[in-house]
């Protein structure tokens, strides 16, 4: 069996490793025309994260009493973010493929016709083939904006320069994320957001903690508003009137799916507005698979991995469907904003401010809270909303809870260790249980 993989981003790679651990036999061929390994680990995930923890640890020294307060110095965050990324150069994850005997081939791939994948004018033969061809920043059609020059994620994420100003467009984890880090280490910054509270997608509760905490850091967050027209300079002109000047300006608007010009149709994928259309199975057509950020279902590294997961286990003729109840998600601003499953149902909240482990941490306290919602006819938590230190490794039994639909009074009689921030997930399930 010929398995054609278009798309080496961390989705595709993970394929290649569940086929392999499942299929000794079959012949891999990865195409990707950029770095393996994709824009999670170059200009996403791994280089952000490394920025925001060496500005997260200043921001402690600031509040800890005993600790003498020292800003970041860029040049050794910058060497630090560098190493992580090993400074944007693919090798090792060139090793990594031909360790699972998968053969690589970096260009632009297309199908040709089915059964075959040409890549720059070379044709691949393939019997199954799967489409990770991820996404790529979606830049909003603002008059001006494309004579001027601005940032992106990828940009700013490899960028070894701090700005004086920074002009933040959207308010997403992108947006949010960036926005802090750059303030953080000394920019006047300033985020706009369309929408009425930060972090749209995310409950409203935690979008206006995270505005409070951006507001006392000196962030001038503008919600309710949208850009313009933009003019070299950078200079933006928002839709309420004012203007904002400033030395860069970050388009982080979301992403868009990287699936038109693959020729899929031919197949018989339908590629819709949102991504190509997959089924439970992540298959798209006879013999092709979507997996990803372009099968526009959710677009987190994690459900990328999970999907390629179920894919692999369909292409080595195993069973597996894929279960979106529980899609945990994570914004690595400071405090963590973390939550899984749905808002809806009847909710209970703690604020972390009642829990004993805050008083561990810096001084004055930093406020946080966790939210969890349930269904009254199971008794079972639909979601969860976090926002709070690490919250993003403590709500992991939540994700597993909304999984497994585990009763709420077996979670409640759970022991949660002291002192821990997931002591406040017994007080919040403790009021839920009172009102099913």
């Amino acid at each position: 069996m010929k398995v054609v993989v278009l798309g080496g981003g961390s989705t595709g790679e993970h394929f290649v490793g569940a086929l392999r651990r499942l299929d000794d036999d079959c012949e891999i061929t990865l195409v990707e025309r950029r770095l393996v390994g994709g824009e999670c680990s170059y200009y996403a995930c791994m280089p952000t994260k490394t920025m925001l923890r060496a500005a997260e640890l200043s921001s402690s020294l600031d509040r800890a009493p005993g600790l003498r307060p020292e800003r970041p110095q860029p040049d050794g965050v910058w060497s630090w973010r560098d190493w992580v990324t090993s400074s944007w150069d693919d090798s090792g994850q060139l090793d990594w493929l031909a360790e699972h005997r998968c053969e690589f081939v970096r260009g632009d791939g297309r199908v040709a016709r089915k059964g075959v994948v040409e890549v720059d004018g070379r044709e691949l033969a393939y019997d199954k083939l799967v489409v990770a061809t991820g996404s790529q920043p979606a830049i909003p059609p603002i008059e001006g904006l494309d004579g001027v020059e601005y940032w992106t994620n990828v940009d700013a994420t490899s960028t070894h320069e701090i700005p004086e100003s920074l002009v933040v467009l959207g308010g997403g984890p992108v947006g949010a994320e960036l926005a802090q880090f750059f303030a953080r280490l000394g920019s006047r910054v300033t985020i706009v957001e369309h929408g009425p509270h930060l972090l749209g997608r995310v409950h409203h509760e935690a979008g206006e903690l995270i505005r409070e905490v951006f507001v006392d850091e000196g962030i001038d967050v503008r919600t309710g508003v949208g850009a313009t027209r933009v003019e070299p300079g950078v200079s933006v002109a928002l839709d309420d009137g004012s203007t904002l000047e400033g030395e860069r300006l970050l388009v982080a608007t979301g992403r868009s799916v990287n699936a038109a010009g693959l020729g899929l149709e031919q197949l018989g994928a339908t590629v819709g507005a949102h991504g190509i259309e997959v089924d439970e199975r992540l298959r798209a057509a006879e013999d092709v698979w979507a997996i990803g950020d372009v099968s526009g279902i959710a677009l987190f590294t994690h459900v990328g991995k999970y999907q390629a997961r179920v894919a692999a286990a369909d292409v080595a003729g195993r069973e597996a469907k894929a279960d979106y109840r529980a899609i945990p998600a994570g914004i690595f601003t400071d405090p963590e904003v973390a939550t899984v499953g749905t808002t809806d149902g009847v909710s209970a909240r703690w604020e972390l401010t009642e829990t004993p482990r805050l008083a561990t941490y810096e001084r004055p306290k930093r406020d946080g809270f966790v939210r969890v919602f349930a269904d009254p006819g199971k008794r079972a938590l639909v979601g969860a909303v976090a926002v709070g230190p690490q919250a993003t490794e403590w709500l992991g039994q939540l994700t597993l809870a909304v999984r497994s639909e585990t009763s709420v009074d077996v979670l409640v009689d759970t022991i949660q260790p002291y002192p821990t921030f997931s002591e406040a997930i017994f007080f919040a399930l403790r009021d839920l249980v009172d009102r099913l």
